[in-house]
């Protein structure tokens, strides 16, 4: 059974980061520059992923494996 998932494509990616610590390093493998980055505080994941031409499906289940490995 599938479980639920933590991680909205609606949620700013600065707020997963700090909920989530270890989500830092799924961002930075994609090379996404939201890591300190001002804008974080606003951009969703789903606006962080077009931005930086990243598949929001494929990164949404990374951060979700890496939550769930923390739990």
């Amino acid at each position: 059974m599938k479980q639920p998932s933590s991680i909205d494509p609606d949620m700013v990616v600065d707020e997963i980061m700090r909920k989530w610590p270890a989500t830092v390093a799924v961002v930075l493998r994609y090379k996404m520059l939201c890591v300190g980055c001002p804008i974080g505080t606003f951009h969703t994941v789903a606006e962080a992923c077009l931005e930086h031409h990243v598949d929001e499906s494929r990164f949404i289940a990374d951060l979700e494996a890496t939550v769930r490995r923390r739990e």
